[in-house]
């Protein structure tokens, strides 16, 4: 999740803080850091950018998981995991309120330490979890294109349910020392804040932390490079073949449309996600040599990540409508402005290969 401001970090202007700490009571009051760390123009933008994405994400995934779950011919193993990330959009979504109300009074906390811990909680579990599917997805597309026959045998509903259960299972361990890193701390005599507890500083846990994040982004991100490559050339080469059936060249045709899709949501996703992650370093890198400009890189590149955060997770169901038809008719049959029959453009042979199955683990949005 988007890293908070960082009280042993500040910008310039606020970089008095210390001699808060030998104020005497009278003053104690007027020498205290500020309520929130930014400009009131600049929380009012922030917070409305961010009402306006989880509007749209909410309504987006909401309808992704309405979709997949009522129309049978959308239940494909591709659209099960987009499902997932669906699940886990929404709850970083829920997580929002708590985010901004952090951003406009971090202190004094007054929501409970429980509540502390568990909000960031979910919303780094539900990011590890967004992670892990597009990367199972990406896997699970490879085998489909790259082995169709394998592929047959080996990905089916089931197994990719379970995998995706156990792809939860796994973020949700990665995401629990967010429970001990986390929590309610006294600053400033009686003042209690929702922030990286001392412990896990002094420990070195938050530096282990950061560099686990790094590790789920960035492996990924060469494993996800990897692959569609790998893709990418296997249908050029057989986009180039002459002598391939009908039923294979639309299957083709199905999936080169399906791999441009993922592509683009792989894309958006490292590029909404890179700032995050440039944020945390730089924020891990100011408490072993604090510095004036690496403070306001690290406040500043945290507000980008924000805004990119919360877009992360709203812009997948826009992509799957700009850019899958099958989406779009099922969206629309959602909402009764379209009729429950395929499209007429539909070949024969593709309808025959849907009716088979055999192209259950090959279509999908």
């Amino acid at each position: 999740m988007p890293a908070g401001p960082n009280p042993s970090s500040c910008l310039p202007l606020n970089c008095s803080w210390d001699e808060s700490r030998n104020a005497t009571p009278a003053n104690r009051d007027l020498d205290l850091p500020p309520l929130n760390y930014y400009s009131l123009p600049l929380l009012t933008f922030i917070t409305a950018a961010c009402t306006l994405l989880s509007v749209v994400g909410v309504a987006g995934n909401v309808m992704t998981i309405l979709v997949v779950g009522k129309y049978r011919d959308m239940r494909t193993t591709t659209n099960l995991y987009l499902c997932s990330m669906a699940v886990s959009d929404l709850l970083i979504f829920l997580c929002m309120p708590l985010d901004l109300y952090r951003m406009w009074r971090y202190r004094p906390w007054r929501l409970g330490d429980a509540l502390c811990k568990l909000f960031q909680f979910v919303s780094e579990s539900s990011t590890y979890s967004t992670i892990l599917s597009i990367t199972a997805l990406s896997v699970e597309r490879y085998v489909a294109i790259c082995f169709p026959l394998r592929a047959k045998a080996l990905v089916t509903k089931r197994r990719v349910r379970a995998l995706i259960l156990l792809l939860w299972c796994v973020a949700v361990l990665s995401a629990g020392p967010v429970f001990v890193m986390v929590g309610e701390e006294e600053e400033y005599g009686d003042t209690r804040e929702c922030k990286m507890t001392r412990y896990a500083v002094e420990s070195g846990l938050m530096g282990a932390m950061v560099w686990l994040s790094s590790v789920f982004f960035f492996m990924p991100v060469f494993c996800l490079t990897v692959l569609y490559s790998l893709i990418g050339r296997r249908l050029w080469r057989r986009h180039r073949e002459t002598n391939i059936s009908s039923c294979v060249a639309h299957r083709d045709k199905c999936n080169r449309q399906t791999v441009k899709m993922l592509v683009v949501v792989v894309l958006a996703f490292v590029l909404c996600w890179l700032p995050f992650h440039v944020c945390r370093y730089l924020q891990f890198r100011s408490l072993d040599a604090p510095s004036p400009l690496l403070s306001a890189l690290s406040e500043h590149c945290s507000l980008l990540s924000v805004v990119l955060f919360y877009l992360s997770a709203a812009i997948n169901p826009i992509l799957y409508n700009t850019m899958s038809w099958k989406y779009r008719g099922a969206a629309a049959r959602l909402f009764g402005l379209a009729g429950q029959q395929l499209p007429r453009t539909r070949t024969a042979s593709a309808l025959k290969a849907v009716a088979d199955g055999w192209m259950e683990s090959s279509v999908s949005f």
